[in-house]
């Protein structure tokens, strides 16, 4: 089976909810859509280090809501609150709207939101760290958060080499066929001397067994990976299967208890 569909849409409306909120009509749908683009590629541009990981734009009765989900809150506000004041004048030069609004919401644990572990690995590869250095760091901090999976492709020049090439790094499971399974995807570009180096990655947060609030903002919950440390319940149906082996390992030292006995007595027949 070939990975051709995006696992973000391909989860919309069952554990997903959609990162535009709005309602258009056959007349201004279009032009809501490319204002939508046009403030993405704005804030991402605009915001460069901020460690953005999507932007939520909401439409309501002429009231544009734009929020921020972020790693470094602090860059976005700036010092005592200027530096969104500036960005809310510029989005509303950009759009054309007087009702802007700017929300900022703090990713606590960055390490398991895809875009930025791929914009962790875009910058140290521009900085011409290793590219397999760079990944298995940003894998094992992932995986150290509680992730139950993560996969990295990177694709291009990889060290500079003459022949473009692709290079897969994963650990744990992604299974991307999963609907209930919990799988964050990014697709981020290291821009080198030697041309783009495209970076994807997968990061499988563990299954979603109950209901789940779709609105993108929503933060905390029972399947929230951000409020658990462990992989989830799995590791606990691990431990029986330890305990069962230790009464392998038992019934093997009786066995070799009574083995040694034996050749005991073959030793007193001899």
């Amino acid at each position: 089976m070939g990975q051709k569909a995006n696992p973000i849409g391909n989860r919309l409306g069952i554990i997903r909810g959609w990162d535009s909120n709005w309602y258009g009509s056959k007349k201004d749908y279009a032009s809501k859509l490319i204002e939508d683009h046009k403030i993405r590629t704005y804030l991402s541009a605009r915001i460069n280090k901020g460690g953005i990981a999507k932007i939520v734009i909401e439409r309501t009765l002429g009231k544009l809501i734009v929020t921020i989900h972020t790693s470094k809150p602090g860059i976005i506000i700036g010092k005592g609150g200027g530096e969104v004041d500036r960005i809310k004048e510029e989005l509303k030069k950009l759009t054309g709207k007087d009702d802007v609004q700017i929300n900022i919401l703090e990713i606590r644990r960055p390490e398991l939101d895809a875009t930025i572990v791929g914009d962790t690995i875009a910058k140290q590869i521009e900085n011409r760290i290793n590219f397999k250095r760079a990944t298995k760091m940003a894998i094992a901090s992932t995986l150290r958060m509680g992730a139950e999976g993560i996969k990295v492709k990177l694709s291009g020049r990889l060290g500079g080499s003459e022949i473009a090439r692709s290079e897969e790094f994963k650990q744990g499971r992604t299974p991307l066929h999963t609907f209930r399974m919990d799988i964050d995807y990014a697709n981020v570009f290291a821009q080198t001397v030697y041309g783009k180096i495209g970076i994807k990655v997968w990061i499988c947060k563990g299954e979603v067994l109950g209901k789940r609030e779709l609105n993108p903002n929503f933060v905390g919950g029972k399947n929230d990976m951000s409020d658990r440390r462990d992989g989830g319940a799995r590791t606990e149906d691990r431990r029986p299967g330890g305990d069962r082996r230790d009464d392998r390992r038992g019934g093997g030292d009786r066995g070799g208890r009574s083995g040694g006995d034996n050749r005991g007595g073959g030793g007193g027949r001899r």
